[in-house]
């Protein structure tokens, strides 16, 4: 039986088990549903072992529980390949535009509709029907590639204890490529390879002057004006190219090579419907890069809130003793979030009019960018596995958002492949979130090939 055959004649048996871990509520972000985070780590432990994992563990932390599991390879020398993924899921609110229970899962055409469908449950599970798939087509009783899997259960709620639990397993963590499912492809009849991530670091900035709000008569045009000098510097964020202008800001930034550039440009890009879609009239951004090249290649600097003074009905004519501001920072690989908080602090301490004094809170240690090498065996492997799976060439993208990425490969020392069947339209994150069930088979065929094809190299 090949590797399709055998998909096909299990797809039933695959849908119905999905149904049953998404009714789980494993909702990490929300206490009262921190039992269900568990039960839903129970169910994948055991869902595991019945697929055959010789090992299966449920890996506690100060946190939520993540899943382990291993299936050695038949020969010793072959690769060793970990799967990341989550199976928490986000909170449901509103709950009242969803058109159908959350938590039930529902069939309507070719979507499967429920919370954790698409992000990430339905794409953690593909792989356990690859594997299968793989064994069946080859009539082996293991696997040509070592497979681990770590899915977590905290990364809708920041992955807090994540790092620390790939370092305190890093041994048993081992890997010679870490395999991503947590993203999305362009289109269903457009497959595509994620091959990196922004990075995220962000600040809410405040300024205070005059102990209290002064009399603008009496004061006014005399003493520095904190909403004033706040608008000042955030206007001296981006200079007249619309780069952002914080010294330093660039320094180390990974320049995309011209290939990816090049694959990027061949993704059929409405840039009209892409308007539409953010209920936008123009465009904007540095000036030099394409509107997906600046969402996915290029850091950014962004105002994400301002306020002080009087902001209530009628006038208040006054200086106002603070003013205050909320920026992020999209970042890319070579830039360090500590490094740029560091330049972001320096930027804003030189801005300061005398009488003034700034505050800063920076909202943790940041999440570093992260990205694939091109040209490395994994990801030539990967892509050939998806495009035997589509019949089609599998082009290449970026996404503008942040994970725990870069920890996993950094920590545990492999380049990082992402093979993952959702969509942008599944509603990740909104009501009515869902899965297109012949893309999670696609996923499932995909990885099918990607064990053969990266146990070619061992």
């Amino acid at each position: 039986m090949d590797v399709r055959t055998y998909i096909e004649d299990h797809r039933d048996e695959f849908l119905s088990s999905l149904k049953e871990w998404l009714a789980i509520p494993s909702i990490s972000a929300d206490p009262g549903h921190h039992e269900d985070v568990r039960r839903s780590a129970r169910w994948l432990a055991d869902h595991l072992a019945a697929t055959g994992f010789p090992t299966v563990e449920v890996w506690e932390t100060p946190g939520l529980p993540a899943v382990f599991a291993q299936w050695p390879a038949a020969d010793p020398s072959a690769p060793t390949v970990l799967v990341y993924g989550h199976h928490d899921v986000q909170p449901v609110d509103p709950v009242e535009e969803w058109d159908t229970p959350p938590f039930v899962p529902t069939e309507r055409g070719t979507s499967l509709y429920g919370r954790g469908a698409s992000d990430d449950k339905g794409q953690i599970l593909f792989h356990t029907l690859g594997l299968r798939a793989a064994l069946a087509a080859s009539g082996a009783d293991a696997p040509p590639v070592t497979v681990k899997l770590l899915i977590e259960g905290e990364e809708e709620s920041g992955s807090v204890h994540f790092a620390e639990l790939m370092k305190a397993n890093r041994a048993r963590l081992d890997c010679d490529v870490a395999v991503i499912s947590d993203t999305t492809m362009w289109a269903a009849d457009t497959p595509s390879m994620c091959v990196g991530m922004r990075g995220l670091t962000d600040v809410e900035i405040s300024l205070y002057g005059p102990g209290r709000d002064l009399h603008s008569g009496s004061f006014g045009g005399a003493v520095p004006n904190p909403l004033k000098a706040m608008s000042d510097l955030l206007s001296a964020l981006h200079d007249e190219d619309d780069r952002v202008a914080i010294p330093g800001f660039y320094d180390g930034v990974v320049e995309a090579g011209a290939e990816e550039r090049e694959l990027i440009a061949r993704l059929p890009f409405d840039e009209g419907e892409w308007l539409a879609t953010a209920a936008s009239t123009a465009t904007w951004g540095e000036r030099g890069y394409s509107t997906l090249e600046r969402i996915w290649l290029r850091p950014t600097a962004e105002i994400n809130g301002m306020w002080g003074g009087h902001t209530g009905a009628g006038g208040k004519t006054i200086v106002p003793r603070s003013a205050h501001a909320k920026v992020s920072f999209r970042l890319v690989p070579g830039q360090e979030p500590l490094k740029i908080q560091e330049r972001v602090r320096d930027f804003v301490d030189s801005r300061v009019p005398d009488g003034l004094r700034a505050e800063l809170e920076f909202g943790g240690p940041g999440v570093r960018a992260c990205a694939s090498d091109l040209s490395s065996t994994a990801l030539k492997a990967a892509r050939r596995a998806m495009e035997r799976a589509f019949g089609t060439p599998v082009l290449f993208t970026r996404e503008g958002g942040s994970g725990p990425e870069a920890d996993i490969a950094d920590i545990l020392g492999a380049p990082l492949v992402f093979v993952a069947v959702g969509l942008d339209e599944d509603n990740i994150h909104a009501p009515n979130e869902k899965v297109e069930t012949p893309l999670l088979l696609k996923g499932a065929e995909s990885v099918a090939y990607l064990w053969e094809e990266l146990g070619g190299t061992a």
